[in-house]
């Protein structure tokens, strides 16, 4: 009797376990729907809340992911993007290639970017020309601050003025300020068809020569090459010589047959353009800060999504910041290999001189209280 008492429990508790255990699996299953969820919101306990936290935190990575912009139905877009300096040896096109790939990640591989460096589609003037005039050749380049100035870049010309950075740090301080959007707007607001992107940096640009220069006497008489430009011109005037207008493409050649005498040129483009072969002899006086920027034709930026547009400038930052972290230590070590290669290099240890010699194209460019106002700005940003 009592083994079958025995029996009857553990048969009873079987059973239990076997329901209680189908019960379960059967809570999943309506929880799935509206109804279910809805009575079982009442019941709901502390023990579930704690784990509906838990996917919250493993959904950070998401948040990330978000920095990227693509959006599902971007249109894919091809821009051609300019730059006359080789791409490998300079940091421009360190910079320009950064740009490509940050605008192609950050999009999803919405925008690609077509960069056609080493002067193949002109001079910054030809390229400027290009895309001022609408024709829709060349979308993006890089360009030196200064080119801007005869297309009506007041404020673009302010940076170009000689001795006006007084280290790449006081260069930096005005490119991330709200006075450098300011600059990157002028082509906009005055109708040229182009916006600024972003700014960078190529390095101090020095003289190079094909007879040595040991000070700023043996400029005078020389024939020094320029673009041009108004700022470049009273430069090379200033200092005695005389300033030659000359295609950049053009250059290499006009050295090696006399055409003119010298140039100026940041270290790495200097290099990298293979102009010691033809003027082995550089003089390192810094006049100007190679100050570049990234611009866009409003044709092609208007051909952009929102969320493409957000992407390239998010893209602009990054190549931006990029430049100002290995522009200085790229052109210590191109510096470097010119020594070693024998390139007659000169340091310039009294400035002064150079700097009385050229003061003129200060006065004469920063002639409107406008422009007096925001070059003081630049020099107090030091």
């Amino acid at each position: 009797m009592k083994r079958k008492i025995l029996s009857i429990i553990l048969a009873a508790t079987l059973a239990a376990s076997v329901l209680s255990g189908c019960g379960l699996q059967s809570a999943e299953a309506p929880a799935a729907e509206a109804p279910a969820a809805e009575e079982a919101a009442p019941v709901e306990e502390p023990a579930p809340a704690a784990e509906e936290a838990a996917p919250a935190e493993e959904a950070a990575p998401a948040e990330e992911a978000a920095e990227e912009f693509p959006a599902a139905n971007d249109p894919e877009v091809t821009f051609v993007m300019a730059e006359v300096n080789p791409v490998d040896g300079t940091i421009v096109g360190a910079m320009d290639t950064k740009f490509k790939e940050e605008c192609e990640r950050l999009s999803g591989g919405s925008i690609k970017i077509d960069l056609q460096a080493g002067g193949v589609l002109g001079s910054e003037n030809d390229v400027l020309d290009t895309m001022l005039g609408g024709g829709g050749t060349i979308d993006i380049s890089r360009i030196s601050a200064f080119a801007l100035t005869p297309y009506g870049g007041e404020k673009s010309m302010l940076l170009s003025l000689p001795y006006t950075f007084v280290s790449r740090e006081h260069y930096w301080n005005f490119a991330t300020s709200d006075l450098a959007q300011e600059f990157l707007l002028e082509p906009q607001e005055n109708g040229s068809g182009v916006r600024g992107l972003f700014y960078g940096e190529e390095g101090f640009r020095h003289f190079f020569s094909k007879d040595p220069v040991a000070g700023i006497e043996d400029l005078k008489g020389m024939k020094i090459r320029v673009s041009n430009d108004p700022v470049m011109n009273g430069l090379v005037e200033g200092l005695g010589a005389s300033p030659t207008v000359v295609a950049f493409g053009e250059l290499y050649s006009a050295l090696q047959t006399g055409v003119v005498d010298a140039a100026e040129q940041p270290i790495a483009n200097y290099k990298s353009n293979a102009f010691p072969e033809v003027a082995n002899n550089m003089i390192l006086d810094g006049h100007t800060l190679g100050a570049v920027q990234v611009i866009i034709t409003d044709e092609a930026w208007n051909k952009m999504t929102p969320a493409q547009q957000d992407a390239m400038m998010e893209a602009s930052k990054i190549a931006s910041q990029y430049c100002r972290e290995v522009s200085e230590e790229k052109e210590n070590e191109v510096l470097d290999q010119l020594k070693t290669e024998g390139c007659n290099i000169v340091e310039v240890t009294d400035i002064k001189p150079w700097q009385d010699a050229v003061s003129k194209v200060i006065d004469e460019n920063v002639n409107t209280d406008e422009l007096k106002s925001l070059y003081q700005q630049i020099l107090d940003m030091q």
